[in-house]
């Protein structure tokens, strides 16, 4: 469990796996995370200072990585200090992982809606998610799509060795698909699911809060090139803003299939605003919603290309080099 500055939320997070062999690894936190952690009966590392080319999650995961490996366990679990974990979420992972057999297999932790922005974006987020990496394609070793969750992943010790290690996805952002994709590519099966008894208590605050999030990693994820930034934007576009403005206009046939490619996206939405427990009455607004994350992305890059990147954790993260 990597942990920079997570006294808000450790502690929960810590126990929730009482019973189990924790290694918190605090990554150079400037509050009280590792004294929290220790308190409540887990090994904690201290971080060692953050060599080049490397983020500081994945150097937290690689230390703690290295102190598990003298136990020889079969399997790891990677999690975030900010997830609730359900008292049988980790023999889930091992049987699902047992049962494929799979060698990554991972969870989407049920993510915190209190908030009004919350409620209005965060099943958005899921549901994009989902749609760029779909569960089946992810399970089907003939697909070159790989996924993950982040905050609830376990491994097979012998493929994370196989793979070359936590080094090999080093520089990445998107660790987790970048751990998906490795696995694959050695030949590994990869599955992902969705739970709603394992949590993130991250609170997303307003607005701001999920704009920064987006924003961060958004051109990460296409690979910083203007091309897929263009036909992101474009598909955004005609899937999920031309309905509504076709659907304003006095043309008939035009209204009527706006109207008709609102209402299906709208039926898209449904199930996971009913996984999230949300109205159906925040199915429409999906054309809203994103355009917001069209915006949030457009933000990305331009960050990008101005050099300022993002920031986690007082890091900076996807800044332009130089030479590029």
């Amino acid at each position: 469990m990597p942990a920079r500055n997570e006294a808000p939320y450790i502690a929960e997070a810590v126990s929730s796996l009482s019973g189990m062999h924790v290694i918190v690894v605090d990554d150079n936190s400037s509050d009280a995370t590792g004294d929290i952690a220790r308190r409540h009966g887990t090994t904690v590392i201290g971080g060692s200072p953050l060599p080049s080319g490397w983020t500081g999650k994945m150097w937290a995961v690689a230390q703690g990585v290295a102190a598990a490996a003298a136990t020889h366990p079969d399997y790891l679990v990677l999690t975030d200090a900010d997830v609730v974990h359900a008292p049988d979420s980790v023999s889930q992972l091992i049987a699902k992982a047992e049962e494929g057999p799979f060698d990554l297999v991972s969870l989407m932790v049920l993510l915190r809606t209190e908030s009004l922005a919350e409620k209005a974006l965060i099943p958005a987020f899921v549901f994009f998610f989902l749609m760029l990496y779909p569960p089946a394609s992810i399970e089907n070793p003939n697909s070159r799509t790989a996924g993950a969750a982040g905050g609830c992943m376990l491994i097979r010790r012998e493929m994370l060795e196989r793979i070359g290690g936590i080094e090999t996805i080093r520089g990445e952002l998107i660790d987790d698909c970048a751990l998906a994709r490795a696995v694959k590519r050695c030949g590994g099966k990869v599955w992902l699911g969705l739970t709603h008894d394992t949590r993130s208590i991250r609170e997303y605050g307003g607005f701001t809060g999920i704009w920064e999030m987006i924003s961060r990693t958004a051109f990460t994820q296409l690979n910083y090139s203007p091309i897929l930034l263009c036909g992101t934007l474009a598909g955004l576009t005609i899937t999920y803003l031309a309905p509504p403005l076709l659907a304003l206009t006095f043309q008939p046939v035009a209204a009527s299939l706006g109207i008709a490619a609102w209402l299906l996206m709208s039926i898209a939405y449904a199930p996971i605003l009913r996984f999230y427990r949300r109205p159906l009455f925040w199915a429409p607004a999906l054309p809203l919603i994103a355009l917001f994350y069209a915006a949030a992305t457009i933000d990305s890059a331009v960050r990008y290309w101005t050099g300022r990147g993002g920031t986690w954790k007082g890091r900076a993260q996807a800044l332009r080099t130089r030479a590029e």
